[in-house]
């Protein structure tokens, strides 16, 4: 389920996903949410591009380190590569 940053407290969260486009983002809200995973998702800025680099905005998502297995599971099994740091 997605949740508030107010939801997680102080704990620090894992960065599982970072999408770049809005219906790769809706398709893992609705994969992790089916699957019952408690997440946040935030708009944040990362550098893209291979010739030309810019700037752009993608939905980050992070899940508590309790939850991060079970998301990296659920994401690989619907056909998303999780985050590697």
């Amino acid at each position: 389920m997605r949740r508030d940053p107010e939801y997680f407290g102080e704990q620090e969260l894992n960065l599982v996903y970072i999408a770049k486009k809005l219906k790769e983002a809706l398709s893992l809200e609705k994969l992790l949410s089916d699957a019952g995973v408690d997440y946040l998702v935030e708009p944040d800025k990362y550098s893209g591009g291979v010739i030309f680099r810019s700037e752009r905005v993608g939905a980050f998502f992070y899940v508590a380190p309790a939850s991060d297995e079970a998301a990296r599971g659920v994401m690989h099994r619907g056909g998303f590569e999780p985050y590697q740091t």
